[in-house]
This record gives C-alpha cells, sequence and structure tokens, in this order.
C-alpha cells in the first residue's frame, strides 16, 4: 500500500471553515479522489471521516485542535483499544490450534508399546530404565496399540493431508464472506474432533486418520482466515504489531506443548492432553464468538474515537471484496511473486527447524527424550519474542516516518533471513557444546521471527482485497515445504550422520538467500493496480 504522506483538507460537518492536516499524525494516507467509499457492505466511512480535499496547505491545521487531540487520544489508545484485544483473541486462537496441531506428537509416544527410544544408541542406559518404567505406569491409565513407525508416520502426517486443497477455497470464501463465521467454525470443529480423537484412535487407524485430516482443514479455516480480518481493523501504522500479536500465539503454544504434553502423559494419561486442549479450543470458540466482529462498525463495545480513527485510516482503501479475481494480473505482478518466492524460500529453513530441533538435541548432542523436549522448547520463547518486537519495531519506524513502508519490509527480511541463515550454518561448528547449541537456536528463532513482519505480511499492503484469497494460496506451498522439506532432510542425514546435518544447514542457507535476493530486487509495498478495481477475470 502507498504510503506516502500528503497533504489535504478536511471539511468538519457543522463547521464553517475548511483545515488541513498532514497525515503524519494519526493517518498513514488519505483518499485524493472523489471515490465513493461507501460501497462497501460492511460500514459506511465517510459517515465517520471527513471528506478530503488537496487545495488547502498543511499550516491550517494549528486552527483545530479537538481534531488533533480526537486523533491523538485514538492513536495513543494501543492496547487498551478493541482491536488490540482483537489481536489478543486470536492470539489464544491460534495457540490453542497450534498445541492442538502437536498434541499428537507429543502423546504418540505413550499412546505405542514400543517407542523409538529403545533403539536410539545414544540414550543412556538409566533413561532406558525410568522411559521404560514411564511407559508401563502409562499403560496402566491409557490405553495403547501397536502401531509401527510406518503407521505412525503416516497418522502424524495425515493432519496435511486435506491442507494443500483447503488453503486457497478457505481464504476466498473468508475475503468474500469475512473472517467471524469462517474462524469461528473452524475453531469450533476442530477443537470438538480434539474430544474424539481418543475414541478414534480406539476405533482403528482409518478412523484416527480420518478425524486428522478434518481437523486440518479446519485449522486451515483459522490460520488463513484471520487475515481478512486486519484489512478492515487495523490502521496501516499498525498493521505489523497486531499481525505479530496475533500470530505469536502459535509459537507460544510450541512452547507449552513441549512443557506439559508429556507430563500429562506420563502424570494422568494421553487422553486428557486431548481433552485439556480441546477444552481450552471450546473456551476460546466462545470468545470468538462474542467478541469479534467482521467491521469496527458493528462492534457493540468500540468507542466512537477508535471507530473513527480505523475508518479514516482506511478511507482510501480499496478492500471491497467479491467474487471476482484478476487472475491474470496476479500471474504478471513480479510484486507478487517476490512475496511467494520469499514465502518458499524463508518456511524451507523454518519447516526443517521445526521438524528436527527436538531430533537434532537429542541425535548430535545425545540427551534423552524427555530432556530434548524441554531444551527443544527454549527456543520457542525466542521465536516469541521475535515476532512482537518485529511487529513494534516495524510499527514503530513507519509511524514516525523513519523509513518507507517498502524499505520496512525488505530491512527486517534481510536481517531475519541472513542472521538465522548464519546461525543455522554455525550450528555444525557448535555441536561439541550443549549451552552454544541452545543459545544459537533461540537466537535464530529470535532473529529470523523479524521477518514475519517483512516479507511475510506484504501481501496485506499490495492487495488489500484479496488478502485472504493470497494467504491461502502462499499457505499451500508451506503445506509443500512442510513435506518436502523434512523428507530431503532426512535423506541426507540417513546418508552421513554428522556430514548430513552441516548439509541440511547449509542448503536450507542457500535456498533462504535466493529468496532473500529475488524479494530486495522485485519486492514492493504501494498497492498494485490490479488490487484496487474488481475485474471480469474469474474463478
Amino acid at each position: 500500500m502507498d504510503l506516502s504522506y500528503i497533504t489535504h483538507s478536511l471539511r468538519i460537518p457543522g463547521l464553517n471553515s475548511s483545515i488541513t492536516e498532514t497525515e503524519a499524525t494519526s493517518y498513514p494516507k488519505a483518499a485524493v479522489t472523489n471515490k465513493q467509499v461507501n460501497a462497501s457492505p460492511w460500514g459506511d466511512r465517510t459517515k465517520m471521516c471527513p471528506d478530503v480535499d488537496a487545495k488547502t496547505t498543511v499550516q491550517d491545521i494549528s486552527n483545530d485542535n479537538n481534531l488533533v487531540l480526537t486523533q491523538e487520544k485514538s492513536s495513543r489508545k494501543g492496547f487498551c483499544s478493541v482491536r488490540y484485544g482483537l489481536a489478543l483473541i486470536l492470539h489464544i486462537c491460534n495457540f490453542s490450534i497450534l498445541t492442538q496441531q502437536s498434541n499428537l506428537s507429543i502423546a504418540i509416544t505413550a499412546m505405542v508399546n514400543q517407542t523409538a527410544l529403545q533403539g536410539q544408541p545414544n540414550a543412556s542406559v538409566n533413561a532406558q530404565d525410568d522411559w521404560n518404567a514411564t511407559q508401563e505406569e502409562v499403560q496402566a491409565i491409557a490405553p495403547t496399540y501397536d502401531w509401527n513407525p510406518e503407521i505412525q508416520g503416516i497418522i502424524l502426517s495425515s493432519f496435511y493431508y486435506g491442507s494443500f486443497v483447503a488453503p486457497i477455497p478457505v481464504g476466498y470464501v473468508a475475503g468474500v464472506l469475512g473472517a467471524k463465521y469462517v474462524v469461528g467454525v473452524g475453531l469450533f470443529i476442530t477443537s470438538v474432533l480434539s474430544f474424539f480423537i481418543p475414541l478414534s484412535a480406539d476405533a482403528g487407524v482409518a478412523t484416527l486418520i480420518a478425524v486428522r485430516v478434518i481437523q486440518g482443514i479446519a485449522q486451515d479455516m483459522v490460520l488463513t482466515g484471520q487475515y481478512s480480518l486486519w484489512v478492515r481493523w487495523a490502521p496501516p501504522l499498525e498493521r505489523s504489531q497486531l499481525i505479530s500479536i496475533a500470530i505469536s500465539g502459535a509459537a507460544l503454544g510450541w512452547f507449552l506443548v513441549l512443557i506439559v504434553g508429556g507430563l500429562i502423559c506420563q502424570t494422568i494419561g494421553w487422553p486428557y492432553v486431548f481433552y485439556i486442549f480441546g477444552g481450552i479450543g471450546c473456551v476460546c470458540c466462545l470468545l470468538w464468538f462474542l467478541l469479534a466482529y467482521d467491521d469496527p462498525g458493528d462492534h457493540p463495545f468500540i468507542r466512537a474515537d477508535e471507530k473513527r480513527y480505523i475508518a479514516c485510516s482506511l478511507a482510501d482503501q480499496d478492500d471491497l471484496p467479491g467474487w471476482s479475481l484478476p487472475i491474470k494480473a496476479m500471474m504478471k505482478s513480479l510484486p507478487l511473486w517476490a512475496i511467494l518466492v520469499s514465502y518458499i524460500c524463508q518456511y524451507w529453513s523454518i519447516q526443517i527447524i521445526l521438524s528436527y530441533t527436538p531430533t537434532y538435541i537429542n541425535s548430535v548432542l545425545q540427551m534423552n527424550v524427555r530432556d530434548s523436549g524441554i531444551l527443544s522448547s527454549l527456543p520457542c520463547i525466542g521465536g516469541y519474542i521475535g515476532i512482537l518486537l518485529g511487529g513494534l519495531l516495524a510499527d514503530f519506524l513507519l509511524s514516525r516516518r523513519i523509513l518507507a513502508l517498502a524499505t520496512i519490509r525488505k530491512l527486517f527480511t534481510a536481517i531475519g533471513v541472513l542472521s538465522s541463515s548464519a546461525l543455522l550454518m554455525s550450528l555444525h561448528w557448535v555441536r561439541f557444546s550443549l549451552s552454544a547449541t541452545i543459545i544459537f537456536l533461540l537466537l535464530l528463532n529470535l532473529l529470523g521471527n523479524l521477518s514475519q513482519s517483512g516479507s511475510i505480511v506484504n501481501f496485506i499492503d499490495i492487495a488489500p482485497r484479496y488478502t485472504s484469497f493470497l494467504k491461502g494460496f502462499f499457505q499451500v506451498f508451506v503445506f509443500i515445504d512442510g513435506a518436502i522439506a523434512p523428507t530431503v532432510a532426512g535423506i541426507l542425514i540417513n546418508q552421513d550422520s554428522e556430514l548430513g546435518w552441516r548439509n541440511v544447514f547449509l542448503i536450507s542457507s542457500a535456498i533462504n538467500i535466493v529468496g532473500l535476493i529475488f524479494y530486495l530486487i522485485f519486492g514492493q509495498a504501494q498497492e498494485q493496480d490490479w488490487a484496487k478495481e474488481e475485474t471480469l477475470t474469474r474463478l
């Protein structure tokens, strides 16, 4: 989106004089055309935001202190505002779905009769004895199943079977119908199905796989649909931090699952992993339906000044959704290709880190499964901080007009990619030190997640009208990375247990840097022409 700061005139209803202001105070961009923004079905913005005229000068703003005070009050409300409350609710929702996605990975070690630990040469004798004793205790309070490693792999990967086809239609529908019911229904389905996983495991492998496939599709509804909400709720000066608050819940969920998942399995039985996190999801679902609204104008608890601030900030944004898609224009758009290439390259490394961090700590550092789970959770704290910090810094630089939006997106992407690539390549040479490895992993997650405020959210800037569709489209490639990257890593590690890890890190870093170079050359941040008006090109 074009965030150029221009001088414009505001005619305030009830006043005889025309005054002006610069958007550097609270408005990121002003409409300089006579376009009717009240065409949107979810709100009449012209009733809340004054008309715009580009003929007067900025010095006249001093004549209207009341308007300035109102805008400053709205912009300073910060975390006490409804829009930040909505980000917090989404934070909890993302936390919930990540725990439901990952809990089977933790519980499956207690669900089977024989675990992979028995065949690991690096496990100590004491750890082996402790684990066998734990398994006997678990089997006494919960059923176990004779699933070989191949069946376990199929069960764990079944979550993604429907994910390859779901994101695009889900994102498309969310952009047209709104996020409230798409996200809410998806969260409700995946939370309720969590209660049925123990029963489906008793019914058979096929039933369990079917439940996990449906859960994956339902979670796609949450992950993809939520982005359409920020098109209507997030002022451009706050967009990065609002999104970062929301998505950081996933990092917190992964951390909590690693910490408490195994403890729950060992103390009260593996079924309660699904009952507890499914219950949390149901509570989140209730909060969502009660407090989430697609448009600020419909929210019953929002203050008038905050509603006016959001409406004026987005007054000129072409976010009217429709059933048509400019497919040809999208295919020819280099800025869109830049974001897609950056997405694919960055998530290759992300999938490697998520999939193999516990295995790396267990096999290379020779830690037992219990300790590797705890140590693997520590880098998640770095990722959580990195996401929040990136959003705050990006919006600070934008609101103070220190850097242009395109520069901010590229800068944060470069910092995240270069720092994480350097740390990733260095892991091979610090593998003899446990403390150094954990510190490097923590910094890798912290600095690498700064890119979440870079190219990862850039599609909202260039095409707010098609935010949900584009998020769903990109999500398909995230799942493709999730299917290919760990497989390639496994092949390399299987060929050479020592040099294989080095090759995995080098290849991931190289792919990351290639994506960065392409994005730095072709990436943009202004709203594209093909995203401003409806076209006749349809799906």
